[in-house]
């Protein structure tokens, strides 16, 4: 079983895969402080949950934006399990060639994601991630990664805005009844739900500028919310991340063609 491990900077999604079918996944906060113990610890209790264990996986495949973590699920492969890690990061077979200026900039997920993308399209494409920031990656019709923009995420944006106004309080960002928000929650779910649907399709709207006809894929935490009032993307999977890890550990195992 390969266990595939997105480790962002809130959360922390994880993925059984036997062979190429998702068997299970589960999410939980990530702690950048957290040891290999801990983590193996909260890891071997979720597998517990769907009858499965640490001896069970043969296999790990990790992204990580927090870098001290990376190390620790080394340290956790190393000491309770039978298996190999694979990080992500220079020197592995990807498959796609990276043409930005500095390709040691391009984040693990971000790469990981565009992977995932163009091995189900096969052609231009742009990937949307709703996560801590808004990642937008840009991939060519011959699968090259071509760059992308960042922008703010909702939950840190909203987070901002409760920290500078005193009288707005945290809500849970739901799809809006109407765009004349009546009341201060209702102004806010159409402030952000709208107002990140529009600058999702106007980046993507400059990008189909520069690019011809790119297949348009959304996938992370609040995708489900904002995507329904974009007019660019019509597609979200959730899954998107642990499938292109999964693509990344077959294209680096000694017996993967």
């Amino acid at each position: 079983m390969l266990l595939a491990v997105d480790v962002g900077n809130t959360q922390t999604h994880l993925g059984a895969f036997e062979g190429e079918r998702l068997a299970e996944h589960w999410r939980f906060q990530t702690r950048s402080g957290a040891t290999g113990d801990e983590l193996a610890e909260r890891i071997g209790g979720l597998l517990a949950l769907s009858g499965m264990g640490l001896a069970d996986v043969d296999a790990v495949c990790v992204s990580s934006v927090v870098p001290p973590l990376g190390t620790q699920y080394e340290q956790l492969t190393e000491r309770y399990l039978d298996a190999e890690c694979l990080t992500i990061g220079p020197g592995l077979k990807t498959g796609m060639p990276i043409r930005i200026d500095n390709p040691l900039e391009v984040g693990a997920n971000r790469l990981v994601n565009s992977i995932a993308a163009y091995e189900r399209f096969q052609s231009a494409c742009v990937v949307v991630d709703f996560g801590t920031g808004i990642n937008i990656d840009v991939v060519s019709a011959e699968g090259e990664y071509l760059g992308g923009a960042i922008g703010p995420g909702l939950e840190i944006s909203l987070t901002a805005l409760i920290d500078r106004a005193a009288r707005i309080t945290r809500i849970d960002l739901e799809a809006p009844e109407t765009a004349i928000g009546r009341s201060s929650r209702a102004a806010i779910q159409s402030g952000f739900v709208f107002g990140f649907a529009g600058l999702i399709d106007g980046v993507v709207g400059r990008i189909e500028e520069e690019l011809s006809e790119p297949r348009l894929l959304a996938t992370g935490g609040l995708a489900h919310v904002v995507v329904p009032f974009t007019e660019t993307i019509d597609e979200v999977d959730d899954m998107l991340t642990l499938k292109g890890l999964r693509l990344i550990h077959e294209r680096n195992t000694p017996t993967a063609h």
